[in-house]
């Protein structure tokens, strides 16, 4: 069981990077790209919004597994 948990929290958070690293901030998923987002705010939608999403629920599956880990030992 331990090793399954230590596992499945390398691969979230690997993830939780990705997902981070993926919003750069405030330039949305344009900037990867190079595009000039103009400095303005705008909501998120689309693929950014579920980006988002995706990486509030990796941060609790995250915290979780490290409290699960911490139990477990």
């Amino acid at each position: 069981m331990k090793n399954v948990l230590d596992i499945a929290l390398i691969i979230v958070s690997a993830g939780l990077i990705a997902g981070v690293i993926l919003q750069s901030k405030g330039a949305g998923l344009g900037g990867l790209t190079g595009a000039d987002t103009g400095g303005i705010f705008t909501a998120r939608r689309g693929i950014e919004r579920i980006l988002f999403w995706i990486t509030i629920a990796l941060a609790a599956i995250f915290f979780a597994l490290v409290f699960a880990v911490i139990l477990t030992r």
